[in-house]
């Protein structure tokens, strides 16, 4: 089969792509002491033939983590370790942007500086939910989170210097976009959803006030960087760490005008099924979002390369992100050219480790 349209180059924003298969966010676990090194940049420039690669995860602050073993960009260290990252993207033809983290809730005292709680809008444990930490015999896994304590009203403003400090560093690193995460149960969709935010303050109660703490950061984010070179990821219906939302539809109605007359990048959309089961996104939905959201829709969850070309064919999306094919994968764009078989990716290396199955998938050539 033929991909002309997931193929074809595409302006995101400021920046101009070849292609339209981006290579979705994927948490890998192989920074332990959180600053990005040569494997990374190995790991990277492998896939530097997509349209736009978006990092990993990376948490904007020490408080922001809720699992050990991510990246971060808040020190020199880190900064340069990113540098060395996009240089490697870049030298290879390639095109990145980093993906700005806050887990909010979805965190444990033994990630935290000084052991102190993890920070979310209501102090309301993720019920189900777990991080990842380290244990004190050098062990590492899976451990219920902690509940969190209520960000105070005062504390809100220096989280936000927190995404613009990030964004700084990004843009000296050489990124050329960022991405703000507010999907996938994480600090700013805890803000977003009805369950996890339970505030009687400006930040809290209404789909506006509730969406305020969100395009607070797009905003700082966009005075580093530009509104062309910024995207927002949204996970609308998503139900994980006990994630629950009354009103989603009223809220992507609301923020996609408000991101659209922010003349942001891109929109990055992750799908309910992004598993591969549960309810997929209604053609309405997007549909609507097409009318509402004049910039880039990028949609990822469970995508083939048939199901993305016939998501840009009929006009519901301009891109698809692609992950775990993109693990297996290097090559991918490639294999699509050809309409070559897939390697099959193995979960047991997805998290930690080192080369193996990280940088050592075959590629066709």
């Amino acid at each position: 089969m033929v991909y002309d349209k997931l193929l074809s180059p595409i302006t995101v924003g400021d920046v101009e792509l070849s292609n339209r298969v981006m290579m979705a966010p994927l948490t890998r676990a192989r920074t332990p002491d959180s600053v990005p090194g040569v494997l990374q940049a190995e790991y990277y420039a492998q896939r530097a033939n997509s349209g736009l690669i978006i990092s990993e995860a990376t948490n904007i602050s020490p408080t922001a983590r809720g699992y050990v073993y991510t990246p971060g960009i808040w020190t020199d260290a880190q900064e340069t370790g990113w540098r060395q990252v996009v240089d490697a993207v870049h030298d290879a033809g390639g095109r990145i942007a980093l993906q700005l983290w806050h887990v909010g809730r979805i965190s444990h005292e033994m990630v935290q500086p000084e052991g102190q709680a993890p920070v979310a809008p209501s102090a309301l444990l993720a019920e189900g939910a777990n991080c990842f930490v380290e244990f004190e015999d050098g062990s590492s896994g899976q451990h219920p989170t902690s509940t969190p304590r209520a960000l105070e009203l005062d504390e809100i403003p220096s989280v936000i210097d927190d995404y613009r400090q990030a964004a700084k560093r990004a843009k000296r690193a050489g990124f050329d976009l960022v991405e703000v995460h507010a999907a996938n149960a994480y600090l700013l969709q805890q803000f977003l959803a009805t369950g996890s935010n339970q505030r009687t303050d400006r930040y809290g109660g209404s789909v506006v006030n509730r969406a305020r703490l969100l395009l607070e950061v797009v905003d700082a984010v966009t005075e580093v960087m530009g509104a062309g070179r910024v995207g927002v990821r949204l996970s609308p219906f998503i139900e994980i760490f006990g994630l629950s939302d009354d009103e989603p539809e009223a809220m992507m109605d609301y923020l996609a005008g408000e991101l659209s007359r922010r003349q942001i990048a891109y929109l990055h959309i992750n799908e309910p099924d992004w598993t591969g089961e549960g309810p997929q996104l209604s053609d309405d939905f997007r549909r609507n979002l097409r009318e509402s959201f004049t910039g880039t829709l990028i949609y990822c969850g469970h995508y083939t390369a048939e199901r993305a070309e016939a998501l840009i064919e009929h006009g519901l999306g301009d891109a698809a992100a692609f992950g775990r094919a993109y693990i297996a994968n290097p090559d991918l764009v490639e294999r699509f050219r050809r309409d070559a078989a897939l390697n099959e990716p193995d979960p047991e290396t997805f998290y930690g480790g080192g080369a193996k199955g990280y940088t050592d998938y075959p590629t066709l050539d």
